[in-house]
């Protein structure tokens, strides 16, 4: 074994018997897993056949009206809703051009499957760390057909734009001619911030994925929204990519769960996070937070330390207390580290004072090696 393999499992082994959470959660066993999923009640019913009927059918049904579009389809993942999404868009405007954030998930984290599988090509209307303005979108130079933006926009830290930047953007695009997707993995996260329904905001894309297992604890799986042209082209291209498997109820049943339970305490996190968690860890001596005012309960928080000596910390915290406070810390600069916090359901049992104990504890630990 190696030791970077050790490292993963006394981690693994931490995290599974700690006791309390700031920033993610406990993992549960299998065995747990499916404990929690007999429990659950309407599971007297046949299961799904090939996706078109059960639980699957009743999960694309509940997204579809949440989302204010005409139908939804399944997807055993996001990458591969998005990659049906935009070759949909592409035929539809007959330009294979989609202007994208070159920090979005599609370009840095699908192995540019756009591109390899699809035969798209990206467009970078900015390389900041924000969201892309209707006037860059103009500066391209070329047309596009298909516009996509990440809500929020991850690997920078969650960024959202405010509605009215949202809603110009889209226009711009529209003026184009191009369509409108979003990746929307975590578009739960985003009604707080713009104080609209989630119909409201995926009414301004022609398609939206979303995912049900980031924050709504599901098991696995996504869907893509939008018109009865989308979806009808989107299920015989989710059969051509192999994603049309003979039974997904697991993650179905799982999903609904999150849809009941999980989505309608976002906005509480939300608020709970900004009022009295947040606060403290911006507090932390040398601490800056990304963005400065967090549109969310996400966001990248940075130390004057060695992701090492922090990560170091961090586990022994977990070893010998039994608290997971914030993990995965990554160097960004000499003597400097940065790690996403995502301040979930265990974090509402967090004061602000705890926080700064433990904050402080951490950062101790981190200085002493």
């Amino acid at each position: 074994m190696t030791d970077d393999q050790s490292a993963v499992q006394r981690r693994r082994a931490a995290r599974m018997t700690c006791k309390r959470f700031l920033s993610g959660d406990r993992v549960l066993s299998i065995r747990e897993r499916l404990a929690q999923l007999s429990a659950l009640d309407g599971l007297d019913v046949p299961h799904d056949f090939y996706g078109s009927d059960g639980p699957v059918r009743q999960l694309e049904e509940r997204t579809a009206a949440l989302l204010g579009k005409e139908d939804a389809v399944f997807f055993p993942t996001g990458t591969m809703a998005q990659q049906v999404a935009l070759r949909h868009h592409a035929e539809r405007t007959g330009n294979t051009a989609v202007a994208l954030h070159p920090l979005s998930h599609i370009e840095r984290h699908e192995r540019h499957a756009y591109t390899q599988l699809t035969g798209l090509r990206g467009l970078w209307p900015t390389t900041e760390q924000r969201q892309p303005t209707p006037g860059e979108l103009g500066a391209l130079g070329e047309p596009f057909g298909t516009l996509t933006v990440e809500l929020p926009l991850r690997d920078p830290g969650y960024l959202l734009p405010d509605w009215d930047e949202l809603t110009a953007l889209v226009a711009a695009a529209r003026e184009a001619g191009a369509r409108v997707h979003f990746d929307g993995a975590r578009l739960w996260n985003t009604t707080a911030h713009f104080g609209k329904r989630l119909d409201e905001i995926a009414a301004l894309a022609d398609s939206v994925y979303v995912s049900y297992y980031k924050d709504l604890g599901g098991i696995s799986g996504a869907a893509l929204a939008g018109d009865a042209a989308l979806v009808s082209y989107a299920r015989t291209w989710r059969h051509r990519y192999g994603g049309q498997l003979s039974q997904q109820w697991p993650a179905a049943i799982a999903a609904l769960h999150g849809l009941d339970t999980a989505l309608p305490r976002i906005p509480g996190l939300i608020r709970h996070a900004a009022s009295t968690l947040t606060p403290a860890l911006a507090a932390l001596p040398g601490a800056r937070l990304y963005p400065e005012v967090p549109p969310t309960h996400e966001y990248q928080l940075w130390l004057p330390h060695p992701a090492e000596a922090l990560n170091a910390a961090h586990l022994a915290l977990a070893e010998q207390e039994g608290v997971w406070f914030v993990p995965h810390w990554e160097d960004a600069a000499p003597g400097l580290a940065v790690a996403e916090v995502s301040l979930g359901e265990p974090a509402q049992a967090w004061t602000a004072e705890e926080v700064t104990e433990v904050g402080l504890r951490f950062l101790e630990l981190a200085i002493r090696g």
